[in-house]
């Protein structure tokens, strides 16, 4: 897996005619969404169906193909047909282009083929296009960057606060990606270190201390159901991983949505907003800012979207030496 510049993926996507538009999908804890993004990034359509922990891995699979064929059709009713590209945004650890996923909050799907079931289902519809896959959260920041609270920023990390947590890292305008694509996993950055055990083994990762999952497990409440002090201390533990990151990689500006963060609203941000001005001391981090991101729930399927148009682009017009 390789990189390429924002600022190319955003120009390049004026290159497509008017009438394609991507397939794109998002994979999560809670829910599994499919819709068509135009080139613009608009989202014409979208469909999406609760992720049900209790099925078997082709069973899960099988709720996704429906969308999945609903969306063709609809493509073939109102856009003839004219899906050019799929993207797939999913909970990680993913293998590259998503060819396999073992998310952490789906139990069924270790090492799932889901590339080559998208594929296969498509197939089956009479379609034959080019499939590419990501991490959720790096698709969240290709979205915030291209049409959201990041528009315009080179360095910057996405982050989304949900079911689970994770993010993606812009860095001199390029999403990084590492070995096997995983890059911007802070989900796992330890917060605590004598704190609760993380579903990937370790203690007092992020994710097993402001997660969805964690914050129920942890409280017994809901994360729908906060109380203020719930809502502070995830602040307080997304404010310093994200800290730490910008101390990292010479960063200031963090974008974060997610029904967590967002449904958490001012006082989460507030408190995350807190720790950064605590932590970050450094000349260059000094100031860094943490927002709420700016397209709501249209972002993971922007984003998975994104991935596409990206995918076929560099396929397409992308040098050797970009590899």
């Amino acid at each position: 897996m390789y990189s390429i510049a924002a600022t190319t993926v955003i120009a390049n996507l004026r290159e497509v005619a008017n009438t394609d538009v991507a397939l794109a999908i998002d994979i999560g804890g809670t829910k599994m969404a499919v819709g068509l993004v135009d080139r613009r990034g608009n989202l014409v359509h979208r469909d999406m169906v609760r992720t049900d922990l209790d099925k078997r891995a082709n069973d899960l699979f099988e709720s996704l193909a429906s969308l999945v064929r609903r969306q063709v059709q609809r493509a073939v009713d109102t856009h003839n047909g004219r899906i050019v590209v799929v993207g797939i945004g999913s909970a990680g650890p993913i293998d590259t282009d998503c060819e396999t996923v073992s998310p952490l909050n789906i139990p069924a799907w270790r090492r799932f083929p889901l590339r080559e079931a998208v594929g296969d289902t498509l197939r089956d519809a009479g379609m034959e296009v080019p499939v590419f896959g990501d991490l959720d959260a790096k698709a969240f920041a290709l979205a915030e960057g291209w049409l959201g609270a990041a528009q315009g920023e080179t360095n910057f990390i996405g982050m989304v606060v949900s079911t689970g947590v994770g993010g993606g890292i812009v860095l001199d305008g390029k999403l990084l990606d590492g070995a096997s694509g995983n890059a911007g996993h802070v989900g796992h950055v330890i917060v605590n270190p004598e704190g609760h055990r993380c579903g990937c083994g370790a203690r007092g990762c992020l994710e097993a201390e402001a997660s969805g999952i964690a914050i129920e497990a942890i409280t017994g409440r809901p994360p729908t159901q906060p109380t203020y002090d719930i809502m502070q201390r995830t602040g307080r533990m997304v404010g310093l991983a994200v800290a730490s990151v910008c101390n990292f990689f010479d960063l200031k500006l963090a974008v974060i949505g997610g029904g967590v963060a967002l449904g958490f609203g001012p006082t989460f941000f507030a408190s995350a907003q807190q720790v950064l001005d605590e932590q970050c001391r450094l000349d260059f981090s000094k100031g860094a800012r943490v927002v709420p991101a700016r397209l709501g729930d249209r972002g993971p399927l922007v984003g998975a979207a994104a991935l596409g148009w990206r995918g076929l682009n560099r396929d397409v017009n992308q040098p050797p030496n970009a590899r």
